[in-house]
């Protein structure tokens, strides 16, 4: 973990309530993809923690994707270029691209679906061919669908009503899909359903979303229990493996 101080590059609505934030700053404590940040604002008693969802680190830019769902978040979409944020970076577990095998399924509930970018990136890297399956509302909710394309995954969105892609749930496009391992991300329900639809035999991480204190595991706020013990998920997560999930 490490704490600095970043400079706000670009700031720009990509989606309906959705913006896309590119920061500069020392990126060296994010080494895994699903790891996530803690942005400190004025006013505010509590960091907001948001997703990784790109890095560059020979240029120490950071992007971050966040949806407007309350006076925090409004306040970062305000912000103009030039702006110094207050971050805690390198924070969380991240996603183990090592297990993934050759056909790694990425899943990715509306504002889950940002740390599956660099993860696409990184299991690209390693010649992995990624399916990539992203769930939101409506059309005009979509997001990140032609950057994970680029990225190198073959990309399969799903809406609720039928305006874009797959009418339905994430888990309405992942039938008949054959993949080697599974990560996803997104609200607890998704995950829920997405752990049911999967076989049992193809093993898989989920990363959880959860209020937190700290963020870096000192107030024991954001602790649940797994089939191994308690676990903090701002530390030992947000991502557990399929098998230690205690539903």
């Amino acid at each position: 973990m490490k704490q600095g101080l970043f400079e706000l590059i670009s700031n720009e609505k990509i989606a309906k309530d959705v913006y896309r934030m590119v920061l500069c700053g020392d990126v060296s404590a994010i080494t895994a993809p699903g790891q996530f940040v803690n942005i400190k604002l004025e006013g505010r008693f509590l960091r907001r923690p948001i997703s990784v969802c790109d890095l560059d680190g020979s240029a120490d830019r950071l992007t971050l994707v966040y949806k407007t769902v309350g006076g925090g978040t409004r306040q970062m979409a305000e912000m103009t270029p030039g702006a110094v944020l207050d971050l805690l970076s390198g924070l969380g577990n991240g996603f183990d691209v090592e297990r993934s095998g050759a056909r790694p399924l990425l899943v990715g509930g509306g504002v889950g679906t940002p740390p599956m970018l660099l993860l696409c990136r990184r299991l690209v890297a390693r010649g992995a061919r990624p399916i990539a399956v992203t769930g939101f509302g409506s059309a005009d909710e979509v997001f990140l669908s032609d950057e994970l394309r680029d990225a190198g995954a073959e990309v399969i969105v799903a809406t609720m009503d039928g305006s874009a892609g797959v009418k339905g749930l994430v888990t309405d496009a992942m039938t008949g899909l054959e993949y080697t391992y599974f990560y996803a991300c997104g609200p607890e329900a998704m995950l829920r359903a997405v752990d049911a639809a999967a076989p049992e035999s193809v093993a898989g991480e989920l990363s959880f979303e959860e209020r937190m204190g700290c963020g870096f595991g000192a107030c024991m706020g954001c602790s649940c229990e797994t089939k191994y013990g308690a676990k903090r998920i701002c530390k030992d997560g947000p991502v557990l493996r399929r098998e230690e999930i205690i539903w």
